[in-house]
């Protein structure tokens, strides 16, 4: 099949640093064209792939100082990805919503897989006017906010199998998180507990390790060590 991914333009594909949404569409990209589809990825200009790039901004909009403004840089991939689209049998947005208005009415040749919150009351209208477009969510928890809307199914985020090598037999003393760091994801439950529980009793060491995506997360988790 002839593939588009359209990825978001705020970090490279895969991304240098944080970029959850970004490294997932590199995991999927990436395994697609091993298994022989021709794919063309809509990124930032400095990623990685080995599938056909093409380029919609020079780097990666976060670490582009001159930038101040997303939005231009969006507009133009769409209208890239517009004028390529008779090329493609799927067309794969990672974008939350922005082509909604350009693509509804080629809507049965999208997919549109949601990678953030879904629950901000904004966004029930948007849904409301393109019923057609259809979603992917990455958990069944996702999809409650907006549970009419034209879901396909749901598609978990994974890891590729060789990126990690597990420890099979537990040494214990640590409590870990790896995450992103949000006010959304209570971070401090889980270090409060560990520290209520398991530390004064077993000495057990703690690390907490992820990406500070506000100020206010960011005091948060220095006030938490």
């Amino acid at each position: 099949m002839k593939i588009a991914q359209i990825a978001p333009l705020i970090e490279r594909v895969p991304p240098r640093l944080y970029g959850g949404t970004e490294r997932i569409v590199s995991y999927l990209t990436e395994e697609l064209v091993k298994q022989g589809h021709d794919v063309t990825l809509f990124a930032s200009g400095d990623s990685i792939t080995s599938a056909r790039l093409v380029p919609c901004c020079q780097q990666a909009l976060r670490l582009d100082p001159s930038v101040r403004d997303h939005i231009p840089y969006f507009m133009v991939m769409l209208d890239k990805v517009r004028r390529l689209a008779a090329q493609f049998d799927v067309l794969h947005f990672h974008i939350d919503l922005f082509h909604f208005p350009l693509f509804s009415k080629s809507a049965a040749r999208t997919v549109t897989t949601l990678h953030g919150r879904q629950d901000l009351s904004d966004l029930k209208p948007l849904y409301a006017a393109f019923p057609d477009m259809p979603l992917v969510s990455i958990s069944g928890a996702q999809r409650l906010p907006i549970s009419g809307a034209n879901f396909l199914g749901t598609v978990l985020h994974g890891l590729p199998r060789d990126l990690l090598t597990p420890t099979l037999q537990a040494r214990g003393g640590y409590f870990v998180f790896l995450g992103r760091i949000s006010s959304e994801k209570l971070i401090m439950l889980p270090r409060r507990s560990h520290l209520s529980c398991c530390a004064p009793r077993s000495g057990f060491s703690s690390s907490f390790t992820g990406c500070a995506t506000t100020s206010k997360n960011a005091s948060e988790c220095a006030r938490l060590g």
